[in-house]
């Protein structure tokens, strides 16, 4: 299987809420439109994946202040030849950026998608976004990618953040909480 097929059978299974039924559409549609939809070289734009790195039991996430950007964010980023699966790309990207080994998805599967605009000459970033539990005691290491790495409580998010980080916050505390 390709990553392009596993892209698609993680969208037709998605379940997420129900204001994301015509988002999940849209990424399905350009996966049709484009073959090549899954890498950064499809200038219409290609699918994305990332990773909240969350500590569950101390209420808190770790965020990324991304150097190009500017902004702080969750870890993530461009799917690779090597990644078999999209949950593979985020929880490799997860690992990379945040130092930590050991990190786990969470087994509900993504928790949110995420349409942004980028620069050209892509476009566009159709994010698949899941969750990822850091281990007891994991110490985080700054990546090239980041200017910055902290963790930040639930509730501060909304402080340091844009709202499509928020919204992935909301939808990851719900979807601990329905474990």
């Amino acid at each position: 299987m390709t990553l392009h097929d596993d892209a698609v059978l993680v969208l037709k299974g998605y379940q997420g809420q129900e204001d994301q039924a015509e988002l999940r559409q849209q990424y399905l549609d350009h996966l049709s439109a484009h073959p090549d939809g899954m890498w950064k070289a499809c200038t219409a734009g290609h699918l994305t994946a990332s990773a909240l790195v969350v500590d569950a039991e101390g209420g808190r996430v770790l965020l990324t202040l991304h150097k190009k950007l500017k902004m702080w964010l969750q870890m993530g980023g461009h799917c690779e030849s090597g990644d078999a699966t999209v949950a593979d790309a985020a929880l490799r990207e997860a690992t990379e950026e945040s130092g930590i080994e050991g990190l786990t998805l969470l087994p509900v599967g993504p928790v949110r998608l995420d349409r942004h605009p980028i620069p050209a000459p892509c476009h566009w970033h159709l994010d698949v976004q899941y969750a990822a539990l850091a281990p007891a005691g994991a110490v985080e290491a700054i990546s090239d990618e980041s200017d910055d790495l902290r963790w930040f409580a639930f509730d501060e998010v909304a402080d340091v953040a844009d709202e499509s980080v928020v919204r992935l916050v909301e939808r990851t505390r719900a979807a601990l909480a329905a474990q």
